[in-house]
Parts: structure tokens; C-alpha cells; sequence
């Protein structure tokens, strides 16, 4: 699996006055710089030599998110008080329960 089906983000970071590089499958992994360009590249190149690392050690490698399948289903546990206003809410909008909540996450 080539390393550039992993996802990449690049984000100002104002602690240290830089962009960070950052890679969703490798969350302990970042690269900060001066310009959100050489960000990129920088958490990219070390993407590559950590997956380069990891094939020589034999270590599994994480699967890009680009690259896994999603049912679009997923469950979500709330306190019974929340479930009952969103039930009612969608009852009284004349939606089903899962359109109004799919309809909340997609505005999130």
C-alpha cells in the first residue's frame, strides 16, 4: 500500500507559531514549518520512512482510511433523556429519527 493513500492534513498551529503536517493514520507523528507546502511535504517524507522502518521490521502497517470500506452505519450510546427530545424532535418534523440525526452530524 503506497504511503500517499494515507490522509494528510496541514493546520496553523499557534502554540509553536508554525504549520503542522499531520497524518491521520499516524497520530503520534507530525512536522512543523513555515509554510503549510513544506509542512505537507515534511510529515509526508517522514510517513514514508516510518512505513519504510515498519516493512523492514515486519510490523503491520496501519491501513489508510481511503482505502477501508464503511457500512454507513454506525451505533452511538446517549442518555435516554437525549433519545427521547431527538425522538420527539424528529416526530414532530415528520422525519425519521436517523435522517434527523444524519441531517445534525452532516451540519457538524
Amino acid at each position: 500500500m503506497p504511503f500517499d493513500h494515507y490522509t494528510y492534513r496541514v493546520t496553523w498551529s499557534a502554540e509553536d507559531e508554525e504549520y503542522v503536517g499531520l497524518c491521520a493514520e499516524f497520530p503520534s507523528l507530525s512536522w512543523l514549518a513555515d509554510d503549510q507546502v513544506e509542512a505537507l511535504e515534511g510529515v509526508r517524507n517522514l510517513v514514508a520512512e516510518v512505513v519504510q522502518d515498519m516493512r523492514k521490521t515486519g510490523e503491520k502497517l496501519p491501513v489508510a482510511l481511503a482505502d477501508q470500506k464503511f457500512s454507513g452505519k454506525f451505533q452511538v450510546r446517549i442518555p435516554p433523556e437525549q433519545h427521547r427530545a431527538l425522538a420527539t424532535e424528529a416526530a414532530e418534523q415528520g422525519v425519521s429519527l436517523n435522517r434527523l440525526v444524519s441531517a445534525r452530524l452532516a451540519v457538524a
